[in-house]
């Protein structure tokens, strides 16, 4: 019997992370550190890392390695694989985490309905699920020829349920179709490459609820109203679901969408 902290050891195994300058992507990189993995940490081009290279300071033993990537370009996402196999050739996990979010300030994005651009649209899903198939594509082999290769992408609560729009009644917030149906994607894509990669690379999906993030007061006093657990998300939230996934602690779970969500999809 292998003892639990055997299965979250990832000393040297080199994982790759997407919008790790975000919130959610700087939890992520904590975590993988904490666990000892070599860090690959993306974002995009004019990304100032330095806050994050400060957030890992406290994990002596890790290597990081920052790169820019606009992983809306085919590319720059080509030269992004060629780097970061160039460099050592190896990959245990892949978590593709940048996406398009609600505050990117896009013309046509999170407006109402009748005002959302087809331009933006297409932007959007280049970058929340047409990167996510790329990445996953050319980086298969050296993902399945490190033994235990594992991607996990992030979805959304809105990639398999509806909006609820009285949430934002009185707000400038906005939930757009191009955001849902590409997390949709994500999910569903998810599912397709577990069996396609099966049995040498695992992959997982990770769909986050509300995280808090200074939204007006009336959004989250009505969100947590319907949350079973009475409240938004923190980033920690996610920190012992990314390490679940992306070590041996998951070892027998693939094609899975966790939702961690406070409860938000039971009713």
């Amino acid at each position: 019997m292998q003892a639990l902290n055997k299965l979250m050891d990832m000393s040297g195994q080199r994982v790759l992370i997407t919008g790790a300058a975000g919130g959610l992507g700087r939890v992520i990189s904590e975590t993988a550190a904490e666990l000892g993995a070599h860090l690959v940490l993306v974002d995009r081009p004019g990304t100032d890392f330095s806050s994050l290279r400060a957030s890992l300071a406290r994990f002596p033993d890790a290597v990081i390695d920052v790169m820019a990537c606009d992983l809306e370009q085919q590319e720059a996402r080509d030269e992004l694989v060629r780097e970061v196999l160039a460099k050592r050739g190896d990959l245990r996990v892949l978590v593709n985490n940048a996406a398009f979010v609600g505050t990117s300030g896009l013309q046509g994005w999170g407006v109402p309905f009748e005002a959302q651009s087809v331009d933006t649209w297409r932007r959007a899903l280049e970058v929340n699920l047409t990167a996510v198939f790329d990445l996953c594509k050319q980086f298969a082999e050296p993902l399945a020829q490190s033994g235990k290769g594992a991607i996990v992408n992030v979805g959304s609560i809105y990639g398999s349920l509806g909006p609820n729009w009285g949430l934002y009644d009185g707000t400038p917030m906005a939930n757009p179709a191009a955001y849902a149906a590409s997390k949709g994607g994500v999910i569903q894509l998810s599912r397709w490459l577990a069996t396609t990669m099966a049995p040498r690379v695992r992959v997982n999906c990770i769909s986050p609820g509300g995280i808090a993030r200074g939204q007006p007061e009336a959004f989250v006093a009505r969100y947590e109203a319907l949350t079973p657990l009475g409240r938004m998300a923190t980033e920690d939230d996610f920190r012992g679901a990314f390490a679940y996934l992306i070590s041996d602690l998951s070892g027998y779970v693939t094609g899975q969408n966790l939702m961690v969500d406070g409860g938000w999809g039971v009713w």
